[in-house]
């Protein structure tokens, strides 16, 4: 359903409520297409619908809202951290413009976030800025930037998310989340080419995640990072705006 969404492919727009496993042991949560929504959780789906169906709002509406999430969230243990715009852009040819530094140091401030929601993450630190890429929601390639808050309103944001387009690898389309009241955020994706596909929210555990279960793959092993971040790059930066997570 993400790669058919990447390609501008949707569900129809009926109001129904598609209810999947979830992917692996760390990825649960809802995906709110246009009248349309997916729910991934290893809960039984007959209690999903019972909870849906006994929120009182619009239909539509019921599975982002206040009252599922919650029950949601004590159902499972977990932790709804927002309610994100997700985006998705293709992939672009070539080496991207801004120049970038490699950060290798798996205790950055930065690699230990990332490694909390992504696989295979990798991280670039850009004068005033950091880019994050890695293997986020069922395996979807995600993208998430920092800018430091004396590097503002430069075009740096717009620049590190067009740079995520041409690190992709394997020709990838390439998703990213905004919290919607960062308008500045999400006003950088979109400039970068980023459009519009839904709003999301992801339970996120609150302890290490559980073994996968027998017959489940486990989750990919993250990737080595090849040095530490400059000093007073982005990362360490305590005025910053950024995607989520």
């Amino acid at each position: 359903m993400l790669d058919d969404a990447a390609r501008g492919v949707f569900p129809p727009a009926d109001g129904s409520v598609t209810v999947l496993p979830q992917p692996n042991p760390r990825d649960a949560g809802v995906l709110a297409l246009t009248a349309h929504a997916v729910i991934f959780t290893d809960e039984e789906p007959e209690w999903v619908r019972e909870r849906l169906a006994a929120v009182e709002s619009d239909p539509l509406a019921a599975p982002l809202s206040a009252p599922f999430l919650a029950d949601l969230m004590a159902r499972t243990g977990r932790l709804v951290n927002n309610v994100d715009f997700v985006t998705v852009a293709a992939p672009l040819p070539g080496p991207p413009e801004l120049a970038l530094t490699e950060i290798a140091d798996r205790d950055h401030p930065r690699v230990r976030r990332a490694l909390a929601y992504r696989d295979a993450v990798r991280v670039w630190a850009a004068d005033g800025g950091v880019l994050v890429l890695g293997r986020g929601v069922a395996g979807r390639w995600e993208a998430a930037v920092e800018v430091d808050g004396t590097a503002r309103r430069r075009g740096l944001g717009r620049a590190l998310a067009t740079a995520a387009r041409h690190l992709v690898p394997d020709g990838a389309p390439v998703w990213a989340q905004q919290a919607p009241g960062n308008a500045a955020s999400v006003r950088a994706f979109q400039a970068a080419g980023f459009r519009p596909v839904g709003a999301e929210a992801l339970l996120v555990a609150r302890a290490p995640a559980a073994p996968a279960r027998p017959g489940r793959a486990s989750a990919p092993a993250h990737v080595p990072l090849p040095g530490p971040a400059p000093a007073g790059t982005a990362a360490a930066s305590r005025d910053q705006w950024r995607t989520s997570p």
